[in-house]
């Protein structure tokens, strides 16, 4: 395919944006439809965005006490049961089995949507005293909610996440951790995908099913629409009563703990394609990027010219995560896959750049172009991204005036 085909194939964002969006995705191989009607095929450059997206965020979790757990996929009908708020919720998007090995089974199972009983039923039977408290665990799984229309990443019968499952001696300490994760949800979205959003509470009829309250993050899309991106749940006693978890407080009596869980999902991929993304394709945030820089030859097939570029990969760029583009295809044509793959920067080196000691380096979010010494390269580069920062405001009308695709994601806050 021509470069000019490729950036052809995909539609204008401003003539179909929902189509735009289906073309980003399937043009920068990010994902895949599958046999399994209703379920998607993460493919490699879309899994990376996610195991980058994970490594970043579970360390946030973990500087904050969270200890990774991982819990059954399947959830028996009589432990779903025990919470009628929570089961009556999720029960029109609930799989279930009924038959294994051969054999049908004494109680059906439901493929898990969602883990709290799972953890409730964990919690019971590990929680006496009140210095077994708090358990502050997560996992990192993928649930099935029998979803009737799917679109890549923002909603499909099954996806992986995370789920947080915490409980606490009081309501305060319940509550402060509830408002503490949204906060790490909040961060993590400005500070590494450079998106900025809206945090707010629910209301009662938009709440978790068996939450006291719901807290959620959310994030403006190019068409000024609002996807969730995050929520955060105070389940204040309700679960520890239906489940009958209870310890011993400091003052010698039996008490119910409480309960928070919070999640995050593959849908934040979603957020960042339409946050970010423009009619060339991907504009990926260079914190999660899998490919951070790009390194063009010109006239490769001159002597030294690939050498230098492994030189520059291995050696002035080492530590970041690069690739020598060395493939017997036009200048052109992989100069329109970078952007379209939303490769953060692209490096372009022939024979008289070596000559002169320099380089051509442009910008995938505002296709700005420099010319940088070779030398300088490990310096200027990193500089580029490791001090940006994400427009962010706390108003949803001044968010909704942000014309998104003109604004740098990558802000040079660089001195040089």
């Amino acid at each position: 395919m021509s470069d000019k085909k490729m950036v052809e194939s995909i539609t204008s964002m401003d003539e179909d944006f929902a189509k735009w969006y289906t073309d980003v995705v399937k043009r920068a191989e990010l994902m895949d439809y599958s046999s399994v009607k209703g379920c998607m095929i993460f493919l490699p450059a879309g899994y990376a965005l996610w195991e980058n997206i994970q490594g970043l965020l579970d360390k946030r979790f973990k500087e904050t006490g969270v200890e990774n757990v991982y819990m059954p996929v399947f959830i028996p009908e009589s432990l779903l049961q025990k919470e009628k708020d929570h089961v009556e919720g999720f029960a029109p998007e609930v799989a279930w089995v009924t038959e294994g090995g051969g054999e049908k089974l004494e109680e059906k199972m439901c493929v898990r949507p969602t883990s709290e009983t799972l953890f409730c039923d964990l919690y019971k039977n590990i929680i006496h005293s009140y210095r077994d408290l708090p358990k502050i665990y997560n996992q990192w799984c993928s649930v099935v909610r029998w979803e009737k229309t799917t679109r890549p990443f923002l909603r499909s019968r099954e996806f992986l996440w995370q789920e947080g499952h915490t409980m606490h001696e009081t309501p305060e300490e319940a509550e402060e951790r509830t408002v503490q994760m949204l906060n790490v949800y909040a961060d993590f979205l400005k500070e590494d995908l450079a998106i900025p959003t809206i945090k707010g509470r629910k209301t009662d009829k938009e709440k978790f099913a068996g939450a006291v309250a719901t807290y959620t993050i959310e994030a403006m899309m190019h068409d000024g629409k609002a996807l969730q991106s995050g929520t955060s749940h105070n389940f204040g006693d309700g679960f520890a009563k239906a489940f009958e978890i209870e310890y011993t407080g400091r003052d010698n009596k039996q008490h119910n703990p409480f309960q928070t869980s919070w999640g995050l999902s593959t849908r934040l991929i979603g957020a960042l394609i339409m946050v970010h993304g423009d009619d060339r394709g991907l504009v990926l945030p260079p914190h999660i990027a899998p490919t951070q820089v790009v390194i063009v030859p010109i006239r490769q097939q001159n002597d030294g010219v690939l050498d230098m570029c492994k030189k520059v990969a291995d050696e002035y760029l080492a530590g970041l995560r690069v690739k020598v583009d060395d493939s017997e295809r036009s200048p052109g044509f992989k100069f329109a896959e970078q952007e379209m793959r939303g490769f953060p920067v692209r490096i372009e080196i022939g024979p008289r750049d070596i000559e002169n000691g320099e380089c051509v380096v442009v910008r995938r979010d505002n296709y700005e172009k420099m010319k940088v010494k070779l030398s300088e390269l490990g310096d200027y580069i990193p500089g580029l991204w490791i001090p940006y920062k994400a427009i962010c405001t706390k108003e949803r009308k001044s968010i909704l005036r942000i014309p998104y695709m003109k604004r740098p994601i990558m802000k040079a806050l660089r001195s040089l």
